[in-house]
């Protein structure tokens, strides 16, 4: 595929599927222990997973790390390997700090990725939770609001491939024109968080919404509100879509469906079957999907497994793949 070829059509109707990369806690492992990023990519598009994420934690401290936090590779590196070496799968950062870096730098690197794969980038962001790692990276924590909207701005600017200028708070950029564009106009980005702010984002900024849902630690880590029921995602996602009503663009929601029968992928079908359509019917368009880390066979084994059993059944009973 060329840098200026759209992305094949590979997702059928209704819920798409992400895979994110096993997370490493803890020091003692390897990141990579989980296998060869290009071969489970491979792996992934053949059983017909829609698309491959990574995380990000440039600077985690060994206190949270030792606590339970997850080591990262680089996400844009790590998916521009992946990009060479796939045709149909969406890429994703699940998720960029925007406030960590200068935008410019975020805008090239997106870029980079969406050329490389011929327009199969997706941006996932957040504003950031870990004060020892905005400190690390020399960013004060307070501003990661303002930060964030100014990434924002930016990006856009950054993407039109014509010139300009914008003065944020530590940087000045006098008649820049970034070139070559993204094959994307403009690349989907999906903010994650379930603040009043961030959803007022997604509905006048952005293109996708990865809403998050867990157990109450998960919401003091991340310092977000609490999203605990069915019901409330979908009266969210309702609420993001009538918000959004004049814009001309077509949302998506990403959810990280963490059951941990989900391990053994055949157990439990049926239930699983009815919660993700469930999902489905309240707005959810992807779901994105962990699983602890193993052997790279037991990976591989995983990822063909859930391919046939949820994957390859939902597209055979609701037709053909179409593109979006």
């Amino acid at each position: 595929m060329t840098a200026q070829e759209k992305p094949a059509s590979d997702s059928p109707p209704g819920l798409r599927f992400m895979f994110v990369y096993p997370e490493a806690h803890g020091a003692e492992r390897d990141l990579l222990d989980s296998g060869e990023i290009g071969e489970l990519a491979a792996a992934l598009e053949h059983a017909g997973w829609h698309g491959m994420a990574f995380t990000e934690h440039p600077a985690p401290s060994a206190r949270w790390l030792s606590a339970g936090g997850h080591q990262t590779l680089d996400p844009f590196v790590a998916l521009g390997g992946v990009a060479t070496v796939t045709k149909h799968l969406r890429l994703l950062t699940y998720l960029v700090v925007l406030p960590y870096r200068n935008p410019m730098l975020v805008a090239k690197a997106a870029t980079t990725v969406d050329r490389l794969s011929g327009g199969r980038f997706l941006l996932g962001v957040g504003a950031g939770y870990l004060k020892p790692e905005f400190a690390a990276l020399g960013v004060d924590f307070a501003e990661r609001n303002a930060l964030f909207d100014e990434a924002l701005d930016v990006l856009s600017l950054h993407w039109s491939g014509e010139s300009f200028s914008y003065r944020g708070r530590h940087f000045e950029a006098r008649d820049v024109r970034a070139l070559p564009r993204p094959v994307q106009d403009p690349i989907p980005i999906w903010i994650g968080g379930n603040s009043s702010q961030t959803r007022y984002r997604v509905a006048q900024r952005c293109q996708g919404w990865m809403p998050l849902v867990g157990p109450d630690e998960l919401y003091r880590t991340a310092r977000t509100a609490k999203l605990g029921t069915l019901a409330q995602i979908g009266a969210r996602i309702r609420e993001i879509e009538e918000s959004a009503a004049g814009r001309a663009v077509k949302l998506d929601f990403a959810l990280a469906y963490g059951d941990p029968t989900l391990r053994s992928p055949r157990a439990e079908t049926e239930r699983h079957r009815a919660a993700l359509g469930a999902l489905a019917e309240a707005g959810v368009t992807w779901i994105i999907v962990s699983r602890p880390m193993g052997a790279p066979g037991d990976i591989r084994e995983f990822v063909q497994e859930f391919g046939e059993t949820y994957i390859r059944q939902r597209a055979e009973t609701r037709g053909s793949p179409t593109s979006r």
